[in-house]
């Protein structure tokens, strides 16, 4: 089989060798007769590949000991409502900074369960850039939350708010894994798994050891303090979600460690946007260049016909997943951990190609 390069924003591409070792061990894991998604999550191979993962994840993110990391289900869609119906359960408000679609429709769940102070909307400038400081946040807020990639839009932060003692809490699910990020910076982390981590239906938590203390009557389920007491294991966990999430971590870990991915995700997204810029006045890229993302990289061409034509061409030539999202069209590069430097080169030359004939 000849393997696509899939730009696509979610589910993403995930690494051969991942994908590749979960087909040799998916029938009969490690020689115990059974498939491990067969397997109790009570018993000692799937806990094993739990507790393993956690490890090797705070390993590799640099999580501090005063920190828990939760596995849970929903998407990140969930925690737009678990965050608040946690961090908010004392009627104090949060504030929110606004910069795109998910931190839109995070915003929108927390009014249902509280005040939301919107301290930043970029819709005005149809989220193409980000705040450069000055903004006041609410000392007494019970969290600041902002999403650090919009995969949607194209925007990324590349410096992180300081919102003195008041917890930020950080919505990673489009870019977690692929730079080093301060995470005693931050008191909560959360991440839906299908564009860096593995497949969809895990989400990975982290959470600061002290915000696991807020009183709640909360429903068992939606408590944080109820996973982190059971290690995650309060109910079945997705079990194979997991498991290749933990394949993953050691592709990545093999690979030179945060540092090999934070290299070639600057490498990826140098190609594209270099593709885009040599033809600024046939690639339109809208986003600030000191705002863009390096993992969803948005852009123009002059006419949906064009447009069309190079997807079309991108498609024959084995590129795939290139549309640009319903809301806001145009095309969309995603350039998560897995995607290799040579799908970023192949599609870097074939759009300059595409714009020397068309120019």
């Amino acid at each position: 089989m000849s393997r696509k390069f899939n730009f696509s924003a979610g589910p993403s591409t995930l690494p051969l060798e991942v994908l590749e070792q979960a087909k040799a061990e998916f029938v009969d894991f490690k020689g115990i007769g059974m498939s491990l998604i067969e397997a109790s999550h009570r018993g000692k191979d799937y806990e094993q590949v739990h507790n393993e993962s956690i490890a090797l994840f705070t390993e590799l993110l640099g999580i501090p000991k005063n920190y828990k990391v939760l596995y849970l289900g929903g998407g990140a869609t969930l925690q737009f409502s678990m965050v608040p119906l946690n961090l908010m359960a004392q009627n104090k408000s949060c504030d929110f900074m606004v910069t795109g679609i998910w931190s839109k429709k995070a915003a929108a769940d927390a009014k249902k369960v509280g005040k939301v102070n919107v301290v930043y909307d970029g819709a005005a400038e149809k989220f193409t850039s980000l705040p450069k400081g000055g903004l006041k946040f609410d000392p007494n807020a019970a969290y600041v939350h902002i999403a650090s990639n919009e995969t949607i839009h194209g925007v990324q932060f590349q410096q992180w708010p300081d919102t003195g003692k008041v917890p930020l809490v950080v919505d990673m699910s489009s870019d977690i894994m692929s730079r080093p990020v301060p995470v005693e910076k931050m008191g909560l982390i959360f991440a839906g798994a299908q564009k860096n981590l593995g497949p969809a239906g895990l989400t990975v938590v982290v959470i600061r050891e002290d915000l696991l203390e807020i009183p709640n009557d909360l429903t068992a389920y939606l408590g944080y303090k109820t996973h982190a007491t059971e290690n995650s294991l309060y109910n079945t966990p997705p079990v194979f979600a997991i498991y290749i999430f933990k394949l993953v971590l050691e592709w990545a870990k093999k690979n030179g460690g945060l540092k090999g991915i934070t290299e070639r995700n600057e490498q990826k997204a140098k190609l594209i946007y270099d593709a885009i810029d040599v033809c600024p006045g046939f690639y339109k890229g809208p986003v600030q260049k000191e705002d863009r993302s390096k993992m969803n990289i948005v852009f123009t061409l002059p006419s949906e016909a064009l447009e069309t034509e190079l997807l079309d061409l991108a498609k024959k030539s084995g590129m795939v997943g290139l549309k640009g999202h319903r809301s806001i069209g145009g095309c969309r590069v995603s350039l998560y951990n897995a995607m290799p430097v040579e799908g970023a080169k192949a599609l870097s030359e074939l759009m300059k190609d595409f714009a020397k004939k068309k120019v």
